[in-house]
């Protein structure tokens, strides 16, 4: 299954983060551009997992008010290469069933492969993030026990998601649904579209 791979994926890139655990880390991609699904797993992941602890680090009620506006800054050039990558995913899926003709009845779904795949890649690293609460030594009993009803749920979503993911693929695959991808169109990073933006030009 598809989601087997991808969520051995995210939890390779989730755990190479935490070797170091510092958003000024470098990035390397464990898998070449060859491996062209594996390779936007990894940096899809990698993303979301450096955009995860940007959240954390902004919400310091300590924090210096530059500070906040340089990391508001590079979140919200995470969140532009989080949505390129859900299009380089997608686009991937597109390619691969190219030649699959849909069938008369085939219906199109309310979101796309790659969509599906970023929530499941925000959903590792919820679990990865419950797990240490509910296994943390300076916790008390209460909260363990309350993380960890959390997280039972938290993988019961991701089995569910998972499943809804492949049967998707597998849907399309056999032309019972069809893929239609729109891109994000964002208007507030364009200097064209964004009307402050663009009375600074």
């Amino acid at each position: 299954m598809f989601t087997n791979k991808a969520n051995k994926i995210f939890q390779e890139v989730i755990e190479k983060y935490h070797v170091i655990n510092t958003v000024d880390q470098s990035f390397a991609n464990a898998y070449p551009e060859s491996d062209l699904i594996e390779h936007l797993l990894y940096r899809k992941c990698w993303i979301d997992t450096v955009q995860w602890h940007y959240e954390d680090i902004i919400r310091d009620p300590q924090i210096d008010p530059v500070a906040a506006l340089t990391l508001k800054r590079q979140i919200d050039a995470s969140n532009q290469d989080r949505t390129d990558m859900v299009e380089y995913i997608d686009s991937y899926f597109l390619e691969k069933y190219k030649a699959v003709t849909a069938k008369v009845n085939a219906t199109i779904n309310t979101e796309s492969p790659a969509w599906g795949i970023d929530r499941l890649s925000i959903l590792a690293l919820k679990i990865y993030h419950m797990n240490e609460e509910a296994t943390r030594n300076d916790a008390s009993t209460e909260h363990k026990a309350a993380c960890q009803k959390k997280l039972d749920i938290l993988l019961e979503q991701r089995d569910d998601l998972s499943t809804a993911i492949d049967t998707l693929l597998s849907d399309i695959e056999n032309g019972d649904k069809y893929m239609k991808v729109y891109k994000q169109m964002k208007m507030y990073n364009d200097d064209e579209l964004n009307p402050v933006l663009r009375s600074q030009k």
